[in-house]
Protein backbone atom coordinates (compact mmCIF):
# COMPACT_ATOMS: atom_id res chain seq x y z
CA UNK A 1 0.00 0.00 0.00
CA UNK A 2 2.99 2.29 0.53
CA UNK A 3 3.47 2.46 -3.28
CA UNK A 4 0.14 4.22 -3.59
CA UNK A 5 0.89 6.72 -0.82
CA UNK A 6 2.76 8.68 -3.48
CA UNK A 7 -0.53 9.16 -5.34
CA UNK A 8 -2.15 11.09 -2.51
CA UNK A 9 -2.42 14.85 -2.37
CA UNK A 10 -2.83 17.63 -4.86
CA UNK A 11 -1.97 16.87 -8.50
CA UNK A 12 -2.26 20.39 -9.82
CA UNK A 13 1.51 20.88 -9.78
CA UNK A 14 1.75 19.17 -13.18
CA UNK A 15 2.04 21.87 -15.83
CA UNK A 16 -0.24 20.92 -18.71
CA UNK A 17 0.64 23.82 -20.98
CA UNK A 18 1.97 21.27 -23.51
CA UNK A 19 -1.57 19.96 -24.16
CA UNK A 20 -2.73 21.17 -27.58
CA UNK A 21 -5.85 19.12 -28.16
CA UNK A 22 -8.45 18.87 -25.45
CA UNK A 23 -9.63 15.32 -26.21
CA UNK A 24 -8.70 14.10 -22.73
CA UNK A 25 -9.84 15.83 -19.54
CA UNK A 26 -6.94 17.51 -17.73
CA UNK A 27 -7.63 15.56 -14.54
CA UNK A 28 -7.17 12.31 -16.50
CA UNK A 29 -3.86 13.46 -17.97
CA UNK A 30 -2.66 14.41 -14.49
CA UNK A 31 -3.78 11.07 -13.03
CA UNK A 32 -2.09 9.16 -15.87
CA UNK A 33 1.18 11.02 -15.39
CA UNK A 34 1.02 10.71 -11.62
CA UNK A 35 0.35 6.95 -11.78
CA UNK A 36 3.42 6.45 -13.96
CA UNK A 37 5.57 8.65 -11.72
CA UNK A 38 4.43 6.58 -8.75
CA UNK A 39 5.84 3.46 -10.37
CA UNK A 40 2.99 2.04 -12.42
CA UNK A 41 3.83 0.77 -15.86
CA UNK A 42 2.38 2.73 -18.74
CA UNK A 43 0.00 -0.13 -19.53
CA UNK A 44 -1.18 -0.33 -15.91
CA UNK A 45 -1.75 3.44 -15.85
CA UNK A 46 -3.76 3.10 -19.08
CA UNK A 47 -5.89 0.34 -17.54
CA UNK A 48 -6.40 2.44 -14.40
CA UNK A 49 -7.66 5.35 -16.50
CA UNK A 50 -9.95 2.95 -18.33
CA UNK A 51 -11.47 1.94 -14.97
CA UNK A 52 -12.14 5.65 -14.41
CA UNK A 53 -13.94 5.86 -17.75
CA UNK A 54 -11.14 7.38 -19.86
CA UNK A 55 -9.72 5.22 -22.63
CA UNK A 56 -6.20 6.23 -23.59
CA UNK A 57 -3.36 4.03 -24.77
CA UNK A 58 -0.10 3.53 -22.94
CA UNK A 59 1.53 5.42 -25.83
CA UNK A 60 -0.56 8.50 -25.01
CA UNK A 61 0.51 8.37 -21.38
CA UNK A 62 4.13 7.97 -22.47
CA UNK A 63 3.82 11.11 -24.61
CA UNK A 64 2.22 13.04 -21.73
CA UNK A 65 5.05 12.12 -19.37
CA UNK A 66 7.70 13.11 -21.90
CA UNK A 67 6.03 16.36 -22.92
CA UNK A 68 5.62 17.33 -19.26
CA UNK A 69 9.34 16.49 -18.80
CA UNK A 70 8.53 14.47 -15.68
CA UNK A 71 10.32 11.17 -16.21
CA UNK A 72 10.51 9.14 -13.01
CA UNK A 73 13.97 9.43 -11.51
CA UNK A 74 15.56 6.75 -9.40
CA UNK A 75 16.69 7.66 -5.92
CA UNK A 76 20.09 6.15 -6.65
CA UNK A 77 23.02 8.04 -5.18
CA UNK A 78 25.79 5.82 -6.42
CA UNK A 79 29.37 6.95 -6.20
CA UNK A 80 30.49 4.15 -8.54
CA UNK A 81 28.71 3.07 -11.70
CA UNK A 82 29.60 0.24 -14.02
CA UNK A 83 29.04 1.29 -17.62
CA UNK A 84 29.19 -1.14 -20.49
CA UNK A 85 28.24 -1.56 -24.11
CA UNK A 86 27.33 -4.78 -25.85
CA UNK A 87 26.46 -5.69 -29.41
CA UNK A 88 23.18 -7.58 -29.68
CA UNK A 89 21.15 -8.91 -32.59
CA UNK A 90 17.43 -8.25 -32.90
CA UNK A 91 15.50 -9.58 -35.89
CA UNK A 92 18.75 -10.18 -37.74
CA UNK A 93 19.99 -6.64 -37.26
CA UNK A 94 22.94 -5.51 -35.16
CA UNK A 95 22.43 -2.97 -32.36
CA UNK A 96 24.53 -1.63 -29.50
CA UNK A 97 23.09 -1.74 -26.01
CA UNK A 98 24.61 0.68 -23.50
CA UNK A 99 23.91 0.24 -19.80
CA UNK A 100 24.78 1.77 -16.42
CA UNK A 101 24.52 -0.24 -13.20
CA UNK A 102 24.78 0.88 -9.57
CA UNK A 103 27.39 -1.49 -8.16
CA UNK A 104 26.07 -1.23 -4.60
CA UNK A 105 22.48 -2.24 -5.42
CA UNK A 106 22.90 -3.96 -8.82
CA UNK A 107 20.11 -1.67 -10.05
CA UNK A 108 20.14 -1.01 -13.77
CA UNK A 109 19.98 2.76 -13.80
CA UNK A 110 19.85 3.42 -17.50
CA UNK A 111 19.94 1.59 -20.81
CA UNK A 112 19.89 2.82 -24.38
CA UNK A 113 19.88 1.04 -27.71
CA UNK A 114 21.66 2.46 -30.76
CA UNK A 115 22.10 1.13 -34.31
CA UNK A 116 25.84 1.74 -34.11
CA UNK A 117 28.57 2.31 -31.56
CA UNK A 118 30.49 5.54 -32.03
CA UNK A 119 31.89 8.27 -29.85
CA UNK A 120 28.72 10.28 -30.50
CA UNK A 121 26.34 7.51 -29.42
CA UNK A 122 28.47 7.05 -26.31
CA UNK A 123 28.18 10.79 -25.58
CA UNK A 124 24.39 10.65 -26.10
CA UNK A 125 24.14 7.78 -23.63
CA UNK A 126 26.24 9.60 -21.02
CA UNK A 127 24.24 12.82 -21.54
CA UNK A 128 20.96 10.91 -21.00
CA UNK A 129 22.42 9.31 -17.88
CA UNK A 130 23.52 12.68 -16.47
CA UNK A 131 20.22 14.36 -17.35
CA UNK A 132 18.22 11.67 -15.60
CA UNK A 133 20.34 11.26 -12.45
CA UNK A 134 22.13 14.60 -12.02
CA UNK A 135 25.37 12.74 -11.36
CA UNK A 136 28.28 14.42 -9.61
CA UNK A 137 31.48 12.90 -8.24
CA UNK A 138 30.79 9.50 -9.79
CA UNK A 139 33.55 7.07 -10.66
CA UNK A 140 32.69 5.14 -13.82
CA UNK A 141 34.05 1.62 -14.03
CA UNK A 142 34.48 0.47 -17.62
CA UNK A 143 36.11 -2.38 -19.46
CA UNK A 144 38.26 -1.86 -22.52
CA UNK A 145 35.27 -1.15 -24.79
CA UNK A 146 36.12 0.73 -27.96
CA UNK A 147 34.45 4.03 -27.12
CA UNK A 148 33.62 4.23 -23.41
CA UNK A 149 37.11 4.86 -22.04
CA UNK A 150 38.20 7.32 -24.74
CA UNK A 151 34.98 9.37 -24.51
CA UNK A 152 35.09 9.47 -20.71
CA UNK A 153 38.73 10.63 -20.89
CA UNK A 154 38.07 13.25 -23.59
CA UNK A 155 35.03 14.65 -21.76
CA UNK A 156 36.72 14.85 -18.36
CA UNK A 157 34.80 12.13 -16.51
CA UNK A 158 36.34 10.32 -13.55
CA UNK A 159 36.72 6.68 -14.62
CA UNK A 160 38.78 3.58 -14.09
CA UNK A 161 39.41 0.72 -16.47
CA UNK A 162 38.42 -2.47 -14.76
CA UNK A 163 39.72 -5.68 -16.25
CA UNK A 164 37.80 -7.78 -13.76
CA UNK A 165 34.48 -9.22 -14.92
CA UNK A 166 32.01 -6.45 -14.13
CA UNK A 167 29.21 -8.43 -15.72
CA UNK A 168 26.98 -5.42 -16.29
CA UNK A 169 25.51 -6.54 -19.57
CA UNK A 170 27.06 -9.95 -20.00
CA UNK A 171 24.28 -11.68 -18.08
CA UNK A 172 21.34 -9.78 -19.59
CA UNK A 173 18.87 -12.00 -21.43
CA UNK A 174 16.82 -10.71 -24.34
CA UNK A 175 14.39 -13.56 -24.85
CA UNK A 176 14.62 -16.20 -27.55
Amino acid sequence: MAEFDRLKGCIEWIDLSFVERRRTPEWAIQVGIRCHLAGMSLRDASQFLEELGVQRSHVSIHKWVHKADLQPISMATANQLAVDEKMIRLHGQQFWLYGAVDLQTNEILHISLFPTATKQTTRWFLAELHHRYQLTDVLFLVDDADYLGPVLAEDGYDFRLSHMEIGTLSNVSFGK
